[in-house]
């Protein structure tokens, strides 16, 4: 349905109130900035913010809605003959080369890292997303294949998933708040994401396996079920 002039209005207000509070969170810090300073930037009231978001954390977090739905959206528009990892892995990488913002690796990134690093409201508020994202891959799987309820197989593969990304994520930041330079830690990253799709798509089944004669750990490029 096309989007009415009203939610249009209101969609626009709360993208420039979401966009000046960051601006203000990223230069100051978040704790350093108050509900009633982004008002002001914004010229609004304090209760107009509230209209829009229930909490200052929601102000950072704008998004969170739409990280959390991604793994519903991603596994019901993959393609025919695509499995569930699959079609992550393809969205991922299309992020990757398009320098979306979608799994957190872009532009930009490492400052807001160091934001929530400082501030120990909104890495609770992190943790909670992750798990709201895990909960929603597993809840797409379990459609995806109509499992029983009490199948445990769509939160296995849940957890695996949504690990990979955590990881990924958190190496493209731990890199880029190093100063290292953005084409050089995309590069590194994208042979990070070929092995570790590569691991969800065929097992770690072999992996560390240790030779009866020798004792010596395998440690093989590639794994295999």
């Amino acid at each position: 349905m096309e989007e009415g002039l009203r939610e249009r209005k209101k969609r626009e207000t709360r993208q420039r109130i979401a966009d000046i509070a960051m601006g203000l969170f990223l230069q100051r810090g978040f704790d350093n900035v108050t509900v009633a300073e982004v008002a002001r930037a914004a010229d609004v009231s304090v209760n107009t913010v509230f209209n829009y978001f229930q909490t200052k954390e929601d102000l950072f977090l704008d998004r969170s809605d739409e990280v959390e739905s991604l793994p519903r959206r991603v596994i019901e528009e993959r393609r025919p003959g695509e499995s569930a990892v699959q079609a992550v892995r393809r969205d991922f990488f299309d992020a990757l080369d398009t320098g979306d913002w979608r799994y957190g690796i872009h532009e930009g990134s490492d400052l807001f890292a160091r934001r929530v690093r400082e501030s120990q409201s909104l890495s609770a508020r992190l943790t909670v997303l992750d798990y709201n994202r895990e909960e929603q891959f597993a809840r797409a799987l379990a459609d995806a294949v109509d499992a029983d309820p009490d199948d445990l197989t769509p939160w296995l593969v849940a957890a695996q998933m949504n690990s990979v990304l955590r990881t990924l994520t958190r190496r493209f930041t731990i890199r880029r708040m190093a100063g290292e330079d953005m084409d050089r830690v995309v590069e590194g990253i994208r042979l990070d994401a070929t092995l570790a799709f590569d691991q969800l798509e065929y097992g770690v089944g072999d992996y560390a396996r240790r030779q009866a004669d020798t004792g010596t750990p395998v440690v093989t490029d590639r794994v295999q079920t």
